[in-house]
């Protein structure tokens, strides 16, 4: 945004300036919501509701429910994922690995099956669940199995998207099919077991 240089020709700001505590409340009552009774039946009226806000306020931020879900998983995962290095690439591997299955153990991981069918039926949470924190998290698996090429820790043709598709699989298929614990010994496990796959002859 560009800046005037002349005090006088700026427009007077009009209206009260966001809250950042309503749209808090406004993108999680949308996440519980969509966990709750699914994508189809989201309403604006239902989010407000449940927001503690009135559908002004609402509507002021954004104009549908596909608007209000698309923020949403924008800041499902907040903050850098920060990429370890101790040194090792299978501790490495554990500690994000474990960060993920913490996370979906949580709040997240009630809200994952109503966000992923979310993705079947609007482009714009789809392309928001793509870019943000699943592409957020990729991205430093991807820096770590690279770095463990490099250091020779793994083979040097290892399809590193293939990878990154080995590691995420298991987490979504227990939170999403079996059900299963996603505890120490499952991320343990899994890491294991890719790298057995993954590493040198």
């Amino acid at each position: 945004m560009s800046r005037s240089t002349k005090p006088e020709t700026r427009k007077p700001i009009r209206g009260r300036p966001r809250s950042q505590k309503a749209d808090d409340a406004i993108l999680w009552a949308a996440l519980d919501l969509l966990a709750e009774s699914g994508y189809g039946r989201l309403t604006m009226e239902q989010i407000a509701d449940r927001a503690g806000v009135g559908k002004a306020t609402l509507y002021r931020r954004w104009k549908s429910c596909e608007e209000v879900v698309a923020a949403a998983v924008a800041g499902f995962v907040e903050g850098e994922i920060k990429i370890p290095d101790t040194g090792s690439v299978e501790e490495d591997l554990h500690l994000l690995v474990e960060r993920a299955a913490k996370t979906y153990r949580g709040r997240p991981g009630r809200i994952m099956p109503g966000l992923l069918a979310a993705v079947a039926e609007s482009d714009a949470v789809a392309h928001a669940v793509r870019t943000g924190f699943l592409t957020r998290r990729r991205e430093a698996l991807a820096a770590v199995l690279k770095r463990g090429i490099a250091r020779g820790e793994l083979a040097g043709d290892v399809d590193v998207e293939l990878a990154l598709d080995f590691l995420g699989g298991p987490l979504f298929y227990r939170l999403l099919v079996t059900g299963g614990q996603l505890d120490e010994a499952f991320v343990r496990g899994v890491v294991k077991t890719i790298l057995y796959g993954l590493k040198k002859p």
